[in-house]
């Protein structure tokens, strides 16, 4: 509808509060805790891409960070360690590649906060009892016939 914004559902900068990046409905990260490194972009481009530096790596401290909490914290550690990187540098301008990197590392963080589904254990099929069945017949034959025949006279 125009006139109206849509509400943000996934990742990325949040467009209604200028300078952070949403993560998760849990994690917004301040862009203040982001830092950016820029460098020439490799690649064919001419003395275009010789002499801008609009390759962008994004990285981001999970230590330092006061917008993680704790369970957050661990979890990323346990993914990436300390620091969480993202680069970017398909496009032609700095400012796009920015936009990226950002989007890049939102999705990398938000995909290692998402926990996976708990597995339901199932009951063993029908086919698959009868198997173990014969399995441990068979075993119980082959440890019969080990024996030493009985002595019964």
């Amino acid at each position: 509808m125009p006139g109206r914004t849509r509400e943000h559902d996934g990742p990325g900068i949040d467009s209604t509060a200028a300078g952070v990046l949403r993560v998760s409905p849990t994690l917004v990260i301040p862009l203040s805790e982001l830092e950016w490194h820029t460098v020439p972009a490799g690649g064919p481009g001419g003395q275009h891409a010789n002499r801008s530096s609009t390759r962008v790596e994004v990285r981001f401290d999970v230590t330092r960070s006061a917008a993680v909490g704790p369970i957050q914290r661990s979890r990323l550690l346990e993914r990436f360690g300390p620091v969480v990187r993202a680069t970017a540098g398909e496009r032609r301008s700095q400012s796009q590649n920015r936009q990226v990197a950002l989007e890049r590392l939102a999705e990398r963080l938000a995909g290692a906060l998402r926990r996976p589904p708990p597995r339901i254990s199932t009951a063993p099929t029908p086919d698959a009892r009868e198997r173990r069945l014969a399995e441990k017949h068979r075993r119980a034959q082959r440890k019969q016939q080990r024996r030493a025949p009985d002595v019964d006279d």
